[in-house]
């Protein structure tokens, strides 16, 4: 389970460093860095799959993902009294991501590159990375640390080893120097995070493919679009918790069961029975709001549960009156996997606050910085040098 959460140095987020539950909520206003601090979670997991250059790409490059505000705030900006406005830099610019698990923790720091001849400029340089055991990286618990291009590992006698010395500035230690001989605690971690869940799109449109007939083979992990949910629903009928799942669709539709048929020729359609209807509904027949539900019903459920799982606003095209019965299914599946929860509905936050098991974070901007507003106590977090 993650204990701690940090960011720095990404759009909104300024320096947040959060504490971790098995249940978190993160809610907020829009505008406030929910999905700012949703995405950086997604791109500190695209580190362990060697995609970090790639994702940040996607959202335009490193430089309009950096923290748009100044290095930090002197008092009299924070009391209106001078306008916000930059000074000059005492330290590098970089975007720092971070987490520490109950045995490992992990950060990576991503700079701008030095200006060259490559028509490749605009891609990241990771210029600092460190794996550690322990709740805060110090000099005696590193075991992985990776500066400019090389890459040291502690051996089995505890000295400090060399595995790589020429590791490029766009690729991470995390998928070049983990391996079972030199560093197998390396290679747990990145598995470990390459295990980790996002659902932020269920397809729910006339032509979505949850909608349609489709080959189903035995499907453990739902898709994150839902495109396989009838052979999701099917394989949790037949290897996971059967029962889990007719209570899930029952509390949030009484009377009701959710079914697959299987046609001749193997193909999967998921259908829906309700009270007092002489025939099941297919599921091109089914509201927005049912399909995404029973999408989210198939990703809590997965036999395969994630170490992590990543939910953001699932309340999407979902009926207040389906809330309670979606609070009370994370509450249930936080036993087998840890959630981060990132909604703008106070209807779900509240329900999820009636459960009693949840941890909240309300984010708020104060001069366009992405802070918390409850009070909490910081985690000691140390990033490494470069």
């Amino acid at each position: 389970m993650l204990i701690t959460i940090a960011v720095s140095g990404y759009r909104s987020v300024r320096d947040l460093v959060l504490p971790l539950d098995r249940l978190n909520v993160i809610s907020g206003a829009n505008g406030s860095g929910k999905s700012s601090l949703y995405r950086s979670i997604r791109l500190l997991a695209d580190t362990a799959q060697g995609a970090v250059a790639a994702s940040l790409a996607r959202e335009g490059g490193l430089t309009s993902a950096l923290w748009a505000g100044p290095e930090r705030f002197s008092a009299a900006m924070k009391r209106g009294e001078q306008p916000v406005q930059g000074t000059i830099r005492k330290e590098s610019v970089s975007l720092r991501l971070g987490f520490a698990d109950e045995d490992y923790g992990y950060a990576v720091d991503l700079g701008l590159p030095v200006p060259a001849s490559s028509a490749f400029n605009g891609d990241p340089v990771i210029k600092a990375e460190a794996v550690w055991t322990g709740e805060k990286l110090a000099r005696h618990n590193v075991f992985a640390e990776r500066r400019g291009p090389h890459v040291g590992v502690l051996d089995e006698t505890g000295a400090r080893k060399t595995v790589m010395s020429g590791l490029p500035s766009f690729d991470s230690m995390m998928t070049h120097a983990a391996d079972p001989k030199n560093a197998p605690e390396l290679l747990q971690l990145r598995e470990r995070m390459r295990s980790w869940r996002f659902y932020d799109h269920f397809r729910s449109d006339f032509e979505a493919p949850a909608r349609l007939p489709q080959v189903g083979t035995r499907t453990p992990v739902l898709a994150s679009d839902g495109a396989d949910l009838a052979a999701a629903l099917q394989t949790i009928v037949e290897i996971g918790d059967r029962d889990a799942l007719l209570e899930a669709v029952d509390d949030a539709f009484p009377g009701s069961a959710v079914e697959v048929s299987v046609s001749p020729d193997g193909m999967f359609e998921t259908r829906m029975r309700q009270h007092g209807l002489l025939r099941s509904l297919r599921a091109s027949e089914l509201s927005d709001g049912t399909l995404r539900y029973l999408c989210l019903v198939a990703a809590l459920l997965s036999p395969r549960p994630p170490p992590l799982m990543v939910l953001n606003e699932p309340e999407t095209s979902l009926h207040p009156s389906l809330l309670a019965p979606l609070a009370r299914l994370l509450s249930r599946t936080c036993l087998s996997s840890q959630f981060i929860v990132v909604t703008h509905s106070h209807t779900l936050a509240e329900a999820l606050r009636d459960q009693g098991t949840a941890r909240f974070f309300t984010l708020k901007k104060e001069l366009g910085e992405t802070v918390v507003e409850e009070e909490y106590e910081k985690p000691a977090w140390v990033w490494p040098s470069r």
